[in-house]
């Protein structure tokens, strides 16, 4: 895609199958890429030409120092991509350590983020940023309210940096996947006590594709957010849903 040679992109949740996937994607479209997640591996970064960093969500300081040496390593980024979410399914019955956790990596994690890697954007005249929202930052699902209102507050968010950072030339957008078949799938399955295949089953039904998405279709969309074919779009919410939402 146009405008991503030579770029440099930081992603959260890097190691991850969505922050992966779009790494490799990133990555392969001549992107400098840097894997941020609270684990490191530079050897899986290596195998798809990415270099991984150690990074708390939790902890200013170490975003902050983590993203000057990102800097000082590959040079000032451009592009953000905030992957890196939380999961924590309940209702009311959630407590406080629950939306501590929830909103300090899913809203204030991304917020640090943006703020360490916007000073970045303003030295090189431009820049992405892909906030991760989701299908349930438009719905009500049975206890997901925990998950959900991160994700809505995403979506505020995108709206309110896309608005700010407009004159620096700064472009901010969401992108909302349906359900896609990753290991935290799978893993949720397994820690729930659920059978794999009827869960997929079930999952595939609520969209119109009859199926759930792949992590390389959302990092196609990450490419597309990043590069220069989407010049013109800013605060958007950008559906890939397989069909979920119009049901």
């Amino acid at each position: 895609m146009r405008g991503l040679k030579d770029r440099v992109a930081i992603i959260t949740g890097g190691l991850g199958d969505l922050g992966y996937a779009a790494g490799k994607r990133l990555a392969e479209e001549g992107c400098l890429v840097a894997l941020l997640d609270i684990k490191d591996d530079p050897e899986r970064a290596a195998a798809i030409d990415c270099r991984s960093w150690i990074v708390d969500l939790l902890d200013e300081t170490t975003i902050e120092a983590t993203c000057l040496d990102v800097a000082n390593t590959l040079g000032p980024a451009s592009i953000l991509v905030n992957s890196a979410a939380r999961f924590i399914l309940k209702g009311i019955d959630a407590s406080p350590d629950d939306w501590d956790e929830m909103t300090r990596v899913n809203i204030r994690g991304a917020s640090l983020m943006a703020k360490h890697v916007v000073p970045q954007m303003e030295r090189c005249g431009n820049g992405s940023i892909i906030n991760f929202s989701s299908v349930s930052g438009f719905v009500g699902q049975p206890r997901f309210s925990t998950y959900t209102a991160t994700k809505f507050a995403i979506r505020g968010l995108t709206r309110g940096w896309a608005t700010d950072l407009a004159k620096a030339n700064i472009r901010v957008n969401s992108l909302c996947p349906g359900y896609v078949y990753t290991s935290a799938f799978i893993n949720s399955c397994k820690d729930l006590g659920l059978d794999e295949d009827e869960e997929n089953e079930k999952a595939s039904a609520m969209h119109l594709l009859g199926r759930q998405g792949r992590p390389e279709e959302i990092a196609s969309t990450v490419a597309f957010l990043a590069s220069d074919e989407s010049s013109f779009m800013t605060g958007s919410d950008l559906i890939v849903d397989g069909g979920y939402l119009a049901r």
